[in-house]
């Protein structure tokens, strides 16, 4: 039998580079980028990047036969860091991120790289995206129907689901100076609203293309530092408006939803620690204004039960959460994130 021929870089340059974060992950790169090299489109390239994660240059080792794929290694400064010098130290005019657990279907590249480059006003391209692992039961990222094009205040408001695993044009990237590396939290939507900002439309494709795994995690944790990090996005967004642009109202009434949002997860999270009293006082505060968190009469039934038995709320809400947890998202949290349906 004769051995297949190794993979080769495209004589014209790659048509995309691939960024993948490793740190914390080594045990799932070899299941990202063995799915990275089942793309049909081979015109790529792909910087891992090991940011101080020791495990991370061994599982890679194999794989940098291909000449596609180079390590890049430096210091652990977070992901934001990371993917700045990842994206630094490649060339392709268009990047896709692939976070280090997660995976690519077969046809990613060739789905989404043909819509920016055949449209310059596309901004960014994005897909529906498979949730597996440490959840109750699989979903999709996007599960209602979405339109094909987005803008900065639907992108925003998370109306327009962006996954993760998105491509946008380096040249953009460059404009807007790369990933806030500030931002410890909600990176990617942050980055998502400046790319949007810049004008154009992003683009959804209605496919599941990827795949994104969840790991056993604090969900309730992570729900409060998404939501903080969604709002700090909110609030850079209002600070870069003009002082009369019409927006203005529309992004103020979603940051003061995102606070209220914040104090339901606080306030459940006092519950939950043993401060019942004090945490039910401020759900029924909560309720009185925002009655999207609490509308349901299966909430309602709650709180009743619960002025009367108080010591019941906090078992009740950590099986709520247990039974609602997908892990969490790379991005803000819907405000009914631990909402009992009507």
């Amino acid at each position: 039998m004769v051995a297949p021929s190794p993979p080769t870089l495209p004589v014209d340059g790659p048509r995309v580079s691939v960024i993948v974060p490793g740190y914390g992950v080594a045990a799932f790169l070899d299941d990202a980028l063995t799915s990275l090299q089942r793309q049909t489109l081979p015109a790529w390239e792909a910087v891992v990047i090991d940011d101080g994660d020791p495990a991370v240059a061994g599982t890679v080792a194999p794989f940098l036969a291909d000449p596609r794929i180079r390590l890049c290694q430096t210091a652990n400064h977070g992901v934001s860091a990371a993917r700045n010098t990842a994206i630094a130290a490649s060339h392709a005019p268009l990047i896709a991120l692939l976070d280090g657990d997660d995976l690519f279907r077969p046809t990613y590249l060739a789905t989404l790289l043909p819509i920016l480059e055949a449209d310059p006003t596309v901004r960014l391209a994005t897909c529906n995206a498979r949730i597996f692992g440490a959840v109750t039961g699989e979903r999709h990222c996007v599960e209602h129907d979405q339109p094909t094009r987005g803008t900065w205040l639907s992108v925003l408001d998370r109306s327009f689901n962006i996954y993760i695993g998105s491509i946008f044009r380096r040249a953009d990237f460059e404009t807007l100076g790369g990933f806030d590396e500030t931002m410890t939290h909600a990176e990617d939507l942050d980055l998502w609203v400046r790319l949007m900002a810049l004008g154009g439309e992003a683009h959804y494709v209605d496919q599941v293309l990827c795949e994104y795994r969840v790991r056993a995690g604090s969900a309730s944790a992570q729900a409060l530092r998404l939501l903080r990090g969604s709002l700090k996005v909110q609030a850079k967004a209002r600070a870069s408006l003009a002082p009369t642009a019409p927006a203005i109202a529309t992004v103020e009434r979603l940051m003061n939803e995102t606070r209220d949002a914040l104090a339901f997860e606080e306030a459940i999270d006092r519950i939950v620690a043993g401060q019942a009293r004090s945490g039910l006082a401020d759900l029924r505060r909560i309720g009185t204004h925002v009655e999207s968190h609490m509308s349901g009469p299966t909430w309602q039934l709650a709180l009743a039960l619960w002025h009367w038995l108080p010591g019941l709320a906090a078992p009740m809400l950590r099986w709520r959460r247990r039974a609602h947890r997908r892990g969490g998202t790379r991005g803000a949290p819907s405000p009914s994130f631990l909402e009992t349906e009507s």
